[in-house]
């Protein structure tokens, strides 16, 4: 069945794509947000970057779980919808996990390798429906923010008490993704289209994207594994944050980073007529280490200084679209059709799994260092990102040459 009327999205098929983004990541934004203060308020605060982690682990693994099997066998919506639904118990189980740290870990795990490759899972389902991806993909992506931004504010107005301290936020996650997965297997078929022989290794995990890479490839991968480290920073370790330091319901106030998300994502068309990709990619790795800048100073023994708060959030948007989406982008219009997607793979590989596992690590360590008698030295904690950041938006300046050609096929 068409989904399509006169080369025009279909509405019920917009209508229900965009339930499926705004499911996908309502899930997401519902329990990792407030997780790492619900480790910290249960005895576990020297281990959350470690029990974060295992996201760089699941992001490892999920490549390869898609392409060895939900591309070769199965329909793309029902294998979505049994991780979800599996992904659902795993979430409820970990509400009940206990405080150790090690079976922290694991159950973690758990539910992010389950969840992982649904988000691959939901960008091929949405692909294969559209009739022009570039136009009517980001209208539908878009409601992936919007469900994370109403997950927050769920989390922090309607829950009972602080919920951010508690195990609620896992059982409303472990709800919507028994929905959702439930839900998935009414989706538009989306069949298995790689061919079932045997795929290698490197093949999977896009390291085959290495052969054809020339130095501005090479860089724009190490600078986006490096600014990873310091996105971890912030991913890890803001919830906590704002609730330390005294910022009422701090899942919400985190919103405001989504919100600019939207708002920079539909203006980064215009950066790139305006400064270029080198341009935007500058902008949005030095606006990392401007925003930990003001969070090191956004507040005092008396509280938090409001303003500064809000305008360090805000400043998500443009550290995050103007980084890890445009080098999405770049990576995508560098390399020929047939090779894009296994240079995205390795993109991915390097940054939401090698660079996720590094930086949430060494954020955890930085933590632990910085933790004292009297609490978290947050300014210390939050000037070392900051010049991490730094270092790394001048190195790319400096070394960075963009080609427009696309790079051979692999």
């Amino acid at each position: 069945m068409s989904t399509t009327v006169g080369g025009t999205l279909a509405l019920g098929t917009r209508a229900r794509l965009s339930l499926m983004m705004f499911l996908q990541y309502a899930v997401w934004g519902a329990w990792f947000v407030p997780f790492a203060t619900y480790l910290t308020r249960n005895g576990l605060a020297d281990s959350v970057g470690t029990i974060y982690s295992a996201q760089g682990w699941a992001a490892i693994a999920a490549p390869l779980f898609v392409g060895a099997i939900a591309d070769r066998y199965f329909s793309a919506e029902k294998v979505m919808g049994i991780l979800h639904l599996t992904a659902g118990v795993l979430l409820f189980v970990l509400s009940r996990t206990g405080a150790d740290a090690g079976v922290m870990f694991f159950a973690t795990l758990g539910v992010l390798l389950a969840f992982m490759p649904t988000i691959a899972l939901s960008n091929t389902i949405a692909l294969n429906a559209l009739s022009d991806s570039e136009r009517q993909f980001p209208a539908i992506r878009v409601f992936g923010t919007i469900g994370w931004i109403i997950a927050g504010l769920i989390v922090s107005f309607v829950l009972p008490g602080e919920a951010e301290r508690t195990a609620l936020p896992l059982l409303l996650a472990a709800a919507v993704s028994i929905v959702y997965g439930l839900y998935a297997f009414t989706l538009p078929n989306t069949p298995p289209k790689a061919s079932r022989e045997r795929a290698s290794l490197v093949a999977l995990l896009g390291l085959d994207a290495i052969r054809a890479g020339d130095r501005s490839f090479w860089v724009l991968i190490v600078c986006s594994m490096l600014m990873m480290i310091p996105f971890s920073f912030y991913n890890v370790y803001a919830n906590p944050f704002l609730d330390d330091i005294g910022v009422n319901n701090p899942a919400a106030t985190q919103t405001i980073g989504q919100v600019s998300e939207v708002g920079f994502l539909l203006l980064l068309p215009v950066f790139f007529r305006l400064v270029g990709i080198k341009g935007v990619l500058f902008v949005g790795m030095a606006a990392w280490a401007v925003r930990y800048l003001i969070f090191a100073n956004a507040f005092t023994d008396d509280g938090p200084i409001l303003p500064l708060i809000y305008l360090g959030l805000a400043l998500h948007g443009v550290g995050f679209d103007f980084v890890f989406v445009a080098a999405t982008i770049w990576v995508g219009n560098h390399f020929a059709a047939e090779a894009s997607g296994r240079a995205q793979s390795f993109l991915a590989l390097m940054t939401w799994g090698v660079g996720y596992l590094i930086g949430s690590n060494v954020a955890n360590a930085v933590q632990v260092g910085a933790a004292g008698g009297g609490g978290t030295d947050w300014h210390g904690f939050w000037l070392l990102p900051a010049g991490f950041a730094g270092i790394t938006a001048v190195m790319f300046l400096l070394l960075f040459r963009n080609r427009h050609a696309p790079a051979p096929a692999i």
